[in-house]
């Protein structure tokens, strides 16, 4: 406010110098005075005021005829015009015509003059904002106007592009070889498209009454299962997950009375209302299935017949060794004992594919029974040591169980299952290193446990470790079948166990699987 540029106008220089001193005294830092209003016009054209005064009578020009030269270039600008009374009816009329902001007659009061000066100024700013804010409105009010104009053209654009696109999605979901169907959090079907229909034999409105786990369940429980038949809900899927697949599904259709083999994707979908809802995109596998099937059945058939040769030809070789054939040179003997080596590892291969074979089929029945677990983890743990012992490696064993104690489990393959994980350990542990081997009985469980020093796996390696063909890590591969963990979990997994692995580079890594109400507590004997 006190730096507001005042135009002061007076023929007489006692009267401008009076009113800078004046104003000075008042904390205003910029007062132009001017006892010529034609200089004083020729000062405004290039400085916008923020209030001007100016005497009436004046022999140029008077106040008023300035005054309206001035208005005509800052229309906004308060004016104040200084009269005496005899000229105040003239003044009066003259400011009506004009629009000035105040007159104030000749002599002033100092303090009601420095307050109109004061009101003035704000005025001419309140005024200035006005017009800025009006012209803010009239160009927004054009800009509304040509968008009012073209808004029934866009929408007419974006209602044509819409149409376009549901059409051709609508074209992608009917003709879509692959299953669509919606379901909420609770596996209630809200839409599915025709492909679902020819699946399931029913239309979109039977399936609509239905809830997915209707129509649908997990033949065989695995890791990736997204919905549980029994309770009747829909569970492992999260909006904030990206997508569930779900494999080793059946789908029931209802007009063949047969069953489907199918693979289906879940995905969230983005609702307004944030409810939970989930597009499945179903896919039938029934030709993948049975060319898996026809696969299989060819690979345990070679492998089946190529035991008979393979045993012949180590018992044979072995007669060549035991000198039941006549003597053999040393140099023969070498070279029989490789062979017989290559031979034996053979076996072992197709025995693996035998074994995961009959797994995978459903083929292998598990035989269990009571047996004393401590007996069969000792008769794993001294089998190895002689191995363990070759690599000078601290083989040891903790098993604080009772020599009485039963578990129920089938004991050949649980003994497959404990050789296979201390023979890793022994073949990847460096010479000089340690394993441990814990066995523990607990609250109707079993837990087994061998930890060695040894290299580590890395973590991204870890969960292919326990697939099929599965040949160390990404930084070093094995040698062997890659079947020994797969079948492992295989049997692991047959008996309703759980098993793990925690491992860490250059620290060593920790095996462990866990057999849940396997022992047999009447024949637990408690230390006491």
């Amino acid at each position: 406010m006190k730096s507001a540029q005042i135009i002061l106008v007076d023929d007489e220089k006692m009267v401008t110098s009076a009113f800078k001193t004046l104003l000075k005294v008042e904390g205003y830092t910029n007062v132009n005075c001017f006892n010529s209003p034609q200089e004083a016009i020729a000062y405004i054209k290039n400085n916008m005021p923020d209030i001007i005064i100016s005497d009436f009578l004046m022999p140029e020009m008077n106040g008023l005829e300035f005054l309206t030269k001035a208005k005509e270039l800052y229309p906004e600008v308060s004016m104040i015009l200084l009269t005496g009374y005899a000229d105040k009816e003239n003044a009066i009329k003259a400011i009506n015509e004009i629009g000035l902001y105040k007159y104030i007659e000749k002599p002033w009061d100092n303090d009601d003059l420095l307050m109109n000066i004061r009101n003035g100024i704000e005025r001419s700013h309140l005024l200035s904002d006005l017009r800025d804010k009006i012209m803010e409105l009239e160009k927004a009010k054009v800009q509304l106007e040509e968008y009012s104009n073209n808004l029934e053209k866009l929408v007419a654009e974006r209602t044509k592009e819409l149409t376009i696109s549901n059409s051709k999605l609508a074209g992608i979901i009917n003709y879509c070889a692959d299953g669509i169907i919606i379901i909420d959090k609770k596996g209630n079907i809200e839409q599915a498209n025709p492909a679902c229909e020819n699946m399931t034999g029913l239309s979109e409105s039977a399936l609509k009454k239905k809830k997915f786990q209707e129509i649908a369940y997990i033949k065989k429980k695995t890791g990736n299962q997204s919905f549980d038949n029994k309770s009747g809900t829909i569970f492992g899927l999260d909006k904030d997950k990206n997508d569930v697949l779900v494999e080793n599904c059946m789908i029931t259709n209802t007009l063949g009375k047969t069953e489907i083999p199918v693979e289906i994707n879940f995905a969230a979908i983005n609702t307004e209302d944030d409810t939970e809802k989930y597009v499945g995109v179903i896919r039938d596998v029934s030709k993948q299935k049975e060319t898996e099937r026809l696969r299989d059945d060819f690979i345990a058939t070679l492998t089946h017949d190529l035991r008979t040769p393979l045993l012949a030809a180590i018992q044979t070789l072995k007669f060549f060794l035991d000198g039941s054939l006549g003597p053999v040179e040393e140099k023969q003997g070498v070279l029989l004992s490789t062979m017989l080596q290559s031979n034996e590892d053979l076996l072992g291969l197709v025995n693996a594919l035998l074994e995961v074979y009959r797994f995978e089929s459903g083929k292998l029945t598990l035989c269990k029974t009571n047996f004393p677990i401590k007996d069969l983890v000792t008769q794993c743990y001294e089998e190895l040591k002689p191995l363990a012992d070759k690599k000078n490696i601290d083989f040891k064993l903790e098993c604080d169980i009772d020599d009485k104690v039963e578990i129920l489990a089938d004991k050949a393959e649980l003994k497959r299952v404990i050789i296979n994980l201390c023979g890793n350990a022994v073949n990847y542990t460096n010479k000089n290193g340690e394993i441990q081997i814990i066995a523990k009985a607990q609250s109707g469980d079993f837990i087994f446990s061998v930890v060695d020093n040894g290299n580590g796996i890395p973590k991204e390696d870890i969960p292919n470790l326990f697939n099929r063909f599965s040949q160390g890590t990404s930084r070093k591969r094995s040698t062997g079948t890659g079947l020994g963990l797969y079948l492992s979990r295989q049997i692991i997994e047959a008996h309703g166990g759980k098993i793990w692995l925690d491992s860490k580079l250059n620290k060593g890594s920790e095996f462990t699987f866990l057999l849940t109400n396997v022992v047999n507590e009447e024949r637990q004997v408690v230390n006491g």
